[in-house]
């Protein structure tokens, strides 16, 4: 089983009365119209040795991760959070003071933004014990500011990234990012995005989610992509910065105007960086020492 199939193949299962049913499955939320709201809903899980590693980083490092998760699906479709649930798989033997820790990760990162754990569920694994699982479903709200989806890039748009990419891995960056709900705000509530997401698979990953959605190609710039100075050390650090992910960052797309006048004034608590055109047709190509580079939609997938 690859992951962005079965993503695909449960998209086309799906029939929704779309009075209730704004955006179903295929985007960074869910969309639900109720009592004249738009209710934004997100779920997401983190594993110990995929996500992060219990013995290396501490409970509470894998909680408040879990949390920061969701919250960045959130931050993609420019919402606000509202409350938080989650529920737990602990491997046998789990103790005490490492629950009270995620919930004290859960709890912290929810407080950061306003966003409340409410409920949830713990269990524990059997005879055969698994590896521990958090699993994180975040309610949000649209806050007077539509939600921005995946599929609205135009050919012609210039693609932005907040902060710099490639690397986090190599420290905790990957466990103690913020989450971009405030900028995601500022730029879709003052600027024409058009299309957004949060970079969890990867830039080029993540940007292809978007040209799909969109029916779009893509030219990115080599010199333009921002790097990470913790991906200096790789052998390849724009490698790093195109493919590695976990960086939570928007990537996101508008008119040229648009991003004319959000590079003049900048009002987010980041840098921003200019790092391609949107562009008739399909796929990706890097413009790489002059020369024309296809780029291969690879990234994060969970594969079985």
């Amino acid at each position: 089983m690859r992951e962005f199939e079965f993503i695909e193949w449960i998209r086309r299962q799906g029939r929704f009365d779309p009075d209730v049913v704004a955006v179903g499955p295929g985007d960074d939320c869910a969309v639900l119209n109720v009592g004249g709201e738009k209710l934004l809903m997100t779920t997401d899980q983190v594993l110990d040795g995929v996500h992060f590693s219990l013995a290396e980083h501490g409970a509470e490092a894998a909680g408040r991760k879990s949390a920061a998760r969701s919250l960045s699906d959130i931050a993609a479709m420019a919402g606000l959070p509202v409350a938080m649930v989650a529920t737990v798989a602990a491997p046998k033997g789990f103790s005490q003071a490492d629950a009270e820790a995620i919930y004290l990760g859960l709890r912290t990162c929810g407080d950061e933004f306003g966003c409340p754990l409410v409920g949830g569920d713990l269990a524990a694994w059997g005879e055969s014990p698994g590896p521990l699982q958090i699993s994180v479903t975040i309610l949000g709200k649209a806050g007077g500011i539509e939600p921005v989806l995946r599929s609205g890039a135009q050919v012609g748009n210039t693609i932005c990234v907040t902060g710099k990419l490639g690397g986090a891995w190599a420290t905790r960056r990957h466990l103690e990012f913020t989450p971009r709900i405030a900028d995601a705000r500022i730029l879709a509530g003052q600027f024409a995005v058009s299309a957004m997401i949060d970079i969890s698979d990867g830039l080029v990953g993540d940007l292809h989610h978007i040209l799909n959605a969109s029916n779009v190609g893509a030219e990115l710039e080599d010199l333009a992509i921002p790097i990470h100075d913790d991906a200096a050390e790789r052998k390849d650090p724009l490698e790093a910065a195109l493919f590695d992910g976990e960086d939570y960052e928007l990537l996101f797309t508008l008119p040229e105007t648009e991003a004319d006048r959000l590079m003049d004034s900048n009002p987010l608590g980041v840098g921003i960086g200019r790092i391609g055109t949107i562009v008739a047709g399909s796929g990706m190509t890097l413009l790489r020492e002059g020369r024309r580079e296809k780029l291969e939609p690879r990234g994060w997938e969970h594969e079985t």
